[in-house]
């Protein structure tokens, strides 16, 4: 199980990250009044946000494309001498505009991003209510005083859904908190978003669902749409990216004829580990949404679908043009040759009728 408090305990450095999701989030829920919506809204924002750095990182690609054959070039000017390749490589790169940090740093953006997201779904009083944290602290105090399974040991400061929990769910701890001012009825928040509490967290014990059904059943849908999108959008990913169609062919080619091995630039151990990796991430995602808050699950499955929009409209702006260009001008390639092929095949045999004509000249006279 991941320990969500690992999770939590982030540097102080991404505190002005927390203050600025923690205020767009309110403000979508003041603005909706409804938990999921605010959810589903600010994942959209985060993810559009990062649609210019995923064209910029989409454009590059093409780019080295572009320069595949000027990079094979390089291969075979330096040989064994990879220091001076990289080098040069990096020197054509920087020229042609091509490489950068762009292809690096969206996924780093991605990565970095759910630590906002999470502290939010695992803090809500905080992020959205704006309870002070001591009186969060005085609160859970409170609880325990109270008893011991009220509040429970794993509630913090920063994760306190067990908390939210207690709040509405026990009227007289309620009023007690009320009473003594830790809360303010409409600090009170709904986490509920078509009737399933966010708040929860999808269980993976089948004994849950036996014992409480109505709770559990509804938030298999987030671990499934989970799966299923970052599949899809995986699968994605790898048939729009530039040149698929080449490295197919060139797989398929070594398939059937070994002599051709490596012809499509990428060697087995590569290969394979790219996928194992490919693979692992939508399962380890799955994996983690039985460790966290419904929320999170809403959040990776609203991201998902953002990103598999952003990956149709950059392929359509950007990939398919590309692609259209780079076969026409294979096709006028071709046709020269071909053009040329038949002048030589002409000239050819022109010159052969014509030693032709002067041997039978020659036998005449």
């Amino acid at each position: 199980m991941v320990d969500v408090n690992i999770m939590l305990a982030m540097p102080s450095l991404l505190e002005p990250l927390y203050f600025v999701f923690g205020w767009l989030t309110r403000v979508l829920y003041g603005f909706f009044g409804n938990y999921g919506l605010a959810i589903i809204f600010l994942t959209i924002i985060v993810r559009g946000a990062l649609i210019p750095l995923n064209i910029k990182s989409q454009k590059s690609m093409l780019k080295m494309q572009a320069l595949s054959g000027k990079q094979a070039e390089l291969q075979r000017k330096y040989g064994d001498d990879k220091e001076k390749y990289q080098e040069a490589l990096m020197e054509m790169q920087k020229e042609n505009g091509a490489g950068g940090l762009s292809g690096c740093l969206l996924p780093f953006l991605q990565l970095i991003f759910i630590w906002p997201i999470f502290r939010i779904v695992s803090g809500p009083l905080i992020y959205l209510s704006e309870v002070s944290r001591e009186n969060i602290d005085l609160m859970i105090q409170l609880g325990k005083g109270m008893s011991d399974k009220l509040i429970g040991n794993a509630v913090t400061q920063i994760n306190h859904i067990g908390l939210v929990k207690a709040l509405a769910e026990n009227a007289q701890f309620l009023t007690e908190c009320v009473k003594r001012g830790f809360i303010k009825m409409d600090q009170m928040v709904d986490l509920h978003f078509l009737g399933m509490d966010l708040s929860n967290t999808p269980s993976w014990n089948p004994m849950d669902y036996v014992h409480d059904p109505k709770t559990y059943f509804p938030l298999l849908i987030f671990p499934i749409l989970v799966l299923a999108t970052s599949i899809f959008s995986m699968q994605l990913t790898k048939i729009m990216k530039p040149g698929y169609k080449e490295e197919k062919e060139a797989r398929q080619r070594e398939k059937n004829n070994p002599a051709r091995k490596g012809q499509s630039g990428t060697d087995d151990a590569t290969a394979n580990s790219m996928k194992l990796m490919t693979w692992m991430m939508p399962f380890v995602m799955l994996f983690t949404t039985f460790t966290m808050p419904a929320a999170m699950g809403l959040y990776w499955v609203v991201g998902s679908l953002m990103g598999i929009l952003t990956q149709v409209i950059v392929y359509y702006m950007f990939t398919k043009p590309y692609e259209k260009k780079k076969a026409e001008v294979e096709a006028k390639k071709e046709a020269v040759f071909k053009k040329s092929g038949k002048v030589a095949l002409e000239a050819g045999s022109a010159s052969d009728g014509k030693a032709s004509g002067k041997g039978k000249k020659g036998k005449k006279n």
